[in-house]
């Protein structure tokens, strides 16, 4: 399968039809229509209902961001009627909420397969995005990851994995940095994307935010969860290409192709050593700058 960009990845909840309405409308790579925690118990079904009317009438539209479903956690007995109400033609992706384990995932695989074939889906077009909020989650990461073909990158649920361990969200993020590099770690072993890193909470600090955004991208994330409109532009212009990055991707590629026709594949570029790797880095940045 191939690997999905997903620079900023925005929630809405799943009951309030105007949040959903005006996700669409930005630029985020996906939005996440949530029955788990932005949902009150007694709005569960109300929210599947909408969620299963915004999809229909998107129709597969392949325009705009792509549709994830969170569900709720199997252990809560609601995953089963999640699935049931909103996994139609046009769902991309399913993120199964508290994920701690392969055999969740495989669980959820199970069930997405039955589901495409009932519902004339194609088969395997459904993608998994666990999500990882716990530390058994982050110690099991590398399992979860390389459950099922089907997952297509690990999210980060930085808020409910602090209060797991006991503890509370700092200025610098210390306490999240062994858990988000395992993220990064896992996936890599596991071959799948670069995961995507934690909402951030506080919604009037945009340099904040910025600094954390850009923390995660040199930690290997490929994105960001987002809560509200306004962090979606500055989220996008962090974990897209610069304009000196693409500049320097093209011109690697244009002396990489230049030493292969004459048999080498290790060149000097401005007094820099360039090796597959970087070329491999180069080919990523222009894909990015692309999305533009």
């Amino acid at each position: 399968m191939t690997h999905l960009v997903l620079r900023v990845v925005l929630f809405a909840p799943g009951n309030h039809a105007r949040r959903v309405e005006k996700a669409y409308q930005l630029q985020a790579d996906a939005v996440i229509l949530d029955l788990e925690d932005a949902v009150a118990p007694l709005e569960k079904e109300h929210a599947r209902h909408l969620i299963a009317a915004t999809v229909s009438s998107r129709g597969g539209a392949e325009a705009g961001p792509r549709t994830v479903v969170r569900i709720n956690h199997p252990s809560t007995g609601l995953a089963d009627a999640d699935l049931q109400a909103t996994l139609l033609p046009g769902v991309d992706m399913v993120m199964l909420a508290k994920t701690e384990s392969a055999e969740e995932i495989q669980w959820l695989a199970a069930q997405v397969a039955r589901l495409e074939a009932e519902r004339g889906i194609p088969a395997g077009w459904v993608r998994l995005f666990p999500i990882i909020e716990t530390a058994r989650g982050i110690l099991e990461s590398r399992a979860i990851a390389a459950a099922s073909p089907r997952v297509a990158a690990l999210a980060f649920g930085g808020l409910d994995f602090t209060q797991d361990i006991g503890t509370s969200l700092s200025e610098d993020g210390s306490e999240l940095l062994l858990a988000r590099s395992q993220l990064v770690l896992a996936s890599r072993a596991a071959g799948v994307a670069p995961p995507i890193d934690t909402v951030f909470p506080w919604l009037d600090d945009r340099q904040r935010l910025l600094r954390e955004a850009r923390r995660a991208r040199q930690l290997g994330f490929q994105g960001k969860l987002v809560i509200h409109p306004d962090q979606v532009a500055p989220v996008r212009e962090v974990f897209s290409p610069t304009e000196e990055e693409v500049g320097w991707a093209r011109k690697v590629l244009e002396a990489f192709e230049g030493a292969l026709r004459q048999g080498s594949a290790v060149i000097n570029v401005d007094g820099k050593f360039i090796d597959r790797p970087i070329v491999l880095w180069a080919e990523r940045v222009l894909a990015m700058a692309s999305l533009r």
